[in-house]
């Protein structure tokens, strides 16, 4: 069995795996694990998205998702586009989920195109083969490709319907990470064990951090919040559009039973609005710790004070909203959407505080920011940063060093005998690599675009 690293290779974004095995009768077959978007550029059809993907599509028997994500799934059309005819395995939560983000991803590449003659990395009729083609599975749901080549989905608890998926073939059974979830997310089941695994492709992204403890996560949140309510400034959170936007709209949920205030909260990210629908439909796939809010303008992810802005001019008029107020928007690395406009608003108001709760890619403008850059560039503006800004690991999706280590001690005994880092920045994966070595005793690599390993 043969893998090609053609994403996330010493970098966080563009998920993209090839794996080439042979079946019963000795054919060869190829799938891919993921196909995702390069992120940190300023736009989504960057150069790095527009090049070659190194393999011929029209190869490929089949493609199975890990989870909706667009670094995940960015580049599903494009491959549409260069003649895949194949099918693409996904679970429900995660068809319907990533349906919302490659249409986000298009109607956002068609606007550039328009606005600064950038070239569209896919067309419509792209998106609209691909999920004629995708097809969802349960986990544990068992797929053949071939005769003695199979794949099978797992609960990665990342965000609705991810996957981590393991790969047989040869004898050998190769683990695919995805991205691996947090501990104690409140509203996700816990990431299933490995049962076994000869070699694993293990995400890295937060490989060299531990994150702080989940009560400090909540209790960050409310003194920001608080902090607000009593100085009289703008709370503004950019969030990532699925699983940290319902995450943090269920802890405000649950916070509001006690912190007594008429604040108003807004959601505005139409893409958010419309996943945060689907967590709704599937709700049988989420895990929740508390009972059911009985208040009749109450469930998991809404409350009195919240206001969905849908609409453009909905959101127009939040600026007509006296201070104190909470603004949650995308997008979450601060690389586009609706919450550039609040930054440019409210990034120099020293009452302001900017709260970021995910991981923020090198490049993009959130990085910037949060690595203390005084001034920053927003829709050719310069804008000074005098909002305070702080940072809550604990809301990551990703799971850290200690999650990740555990993870990949299978259930059934024996440490994977190779495991392959992806998905991280190289300073991450140098830190998960010698403290892998150290803990598991086993062999650790972290390839590099375009290399081909033996398994």
């Amino acid at each position: 069995m043969k893998i090609s690293f053609f994403g996330a290779a010493r970098e966080v974004t563009g998920s993209c795996h090839l794996v080439e095995a042979k079946d019963e009768q000795g054919a060869t077959h190829r799938i891919l694990v993921d196909c995702g978007m390069f992120q940190g550029e300023e736009r989504l059809c960057g150069s790095k998205n527009m090049k070659p993907f190194g393999f011929d599509p029209t190869t490929i028997d089949s493609v199975f998702v890990t989870h909706p994500h667009a670094d995940h799934t960015g580049r599903l059309p494009k491959l549409i586009k260069e003649g895949f005819r194949g099918r693409i395995y996904l679970t429900e939560p995660c068809r319907a989920l990533t349906r919302i983000v490659l249409e986000d991803a298009h109607h956002i590449m068609t606007e550039n195109a328009q606005r600064c003659g950038d070239p569209v990395l896919y067309q419509k009729e792209d998106l609209d083969v691909l999920l004629e083609h995708a097809e969802g599975v349960g986990y544990h749901q068992q797929v053949t490709v071939a005769p003695g080549f199979t794949v099978m989905f797992h609960d990665a608890g990342h965000v609705l319907g991810s996957a981590f998926i393991s790969v047989e073939a040869e004898g050998k059974r190769v683990v695919f990470s995805g991205d691996i979830g947090n501990d104690d997310v409140p509203i996700l089941p816990a990431t299933e064990r490995i049962s076994r695994a000869d070699v694993v492709v293990c995400e890295s992204t937060y490989g060299h951090r531990v994150h702080e403890p989940p009560k400090e996560r909540v209790g960050k949140l409310r003194a920001a919040i608080e902090a607000i309510m009593h100085e009289g400034g703008v709370l503004m959170i950019p969030s990532f559009s699925i699983e940290r936007t319902q995450e943090l709209l269920y802890a405000i949920n649950l916070m509001l039973r006690d912190l007594k205030t008429s604040m108003t909260f807004f959601l505005d990210s139409p893409m958010a609005i419309r996943a945060t629908e689907v967590y709704r439909q599937f709700k049988n796939y989420l895990l929740f710790d508390h009972p059911i809010l009985g208040e009749a303008d109450r469930d998991f992810f809404s409350f009195p004070n919240l206001r969905e802005t849908l609409t453009v001019p909905e959101s127009k008029a939040i600026n007509e909203t006296k201070p104190p107020f909470v603004v949650i928007a995308g997008s979450g690395m601060m690389s586009g959407g609706r919450i550039l406009h609040h930054l440019i608003r409210h990034l120099p108001d020293p009452n302001s505080t900017l709260l970021i709760i995910g991981y923020q890619a090198a490049g993009t403008l959130g990085r910037r920011i949060y690595e203390g850059a005084k001034t920053v560039r927003v829709f050719k503006e310069e804008v000074s940063v005098r909002c305070k800004v702080t940072a809550i690991g604990a809301f990551s999706a990703h799971g850290d060093m200690h999650k990740l280590t555990r993870w990949l001690v299978p259930e059934e005994g024996g440490v994977p005998k190779k495991i392959f880092l992806v998905h991280g920045d190289p300073e991450a994966q140098d830190v998960f690599e010698t403290h892998l070595r150290h803990e598991l005793k086993t062999e650790v690599h972290a390839p590099s675009f375009g290399e081909t390993v033996e398994v």
